[in-house]
């Protein structure tokens, strides 16, 4: 069976969320070897959520699951990009499409585009 390489990172590695069709980078968040297991298990991301430090599926609370068509490895079997359909549009939880939605100039900021959804309405107060 194929194995991932835990060990360099304590535990967790990084997996990025891609959009399956444009590519774009949705998010950046984390996997142990339990939300590993989850995730080929469902078919749906599964995280570790290291500041609730528990599983964490994507969307199970507002909604915005990530349906996994793909899963790419790195060369050193310590980061992995889920090639996903971001059901329900948003993958941040500020409710924009990406959390990748600041730009800057290292000076200046500007935010690229609005909020797909209210968060305080979507998550009333619960977890994010």
């Amino acid at each position: 069976m194929f194995e991932l390489d835990f060990e360099k990172s304590n535990g967790l590695i990084p997996a990025i969320a891609q959009d399956h069709r444009t590519n774009e980078v949705l998010m950046l968040a984390y996997v142990s070897r339990e939300s590993w297991k989850e995730t080929l298990r469902s078919g749906y991301a599964t995280y570790f959520s290291r500041s609730r430090n528990k599983l964490w599926k994507k969307g199970e609370s507002s909604g915005n699951l990530q349906k996994v068509h793909q899963i790419l490895v790195d060369c050193d079997k310590d980061t992995v990009i889920f090639k996903v359909d971001q059901i329900g549009g948003a993958a941040c939880h500020t409710g924009h499409r990406s959390c990748f939605y600041t730009e800057t100039d290292g000076i200046t900021s500007r935010e690229l585009d609005g909020p797909l959804f209210d968060p305080d309405k979507v998550y009333n107060g619960g977890e994010k």
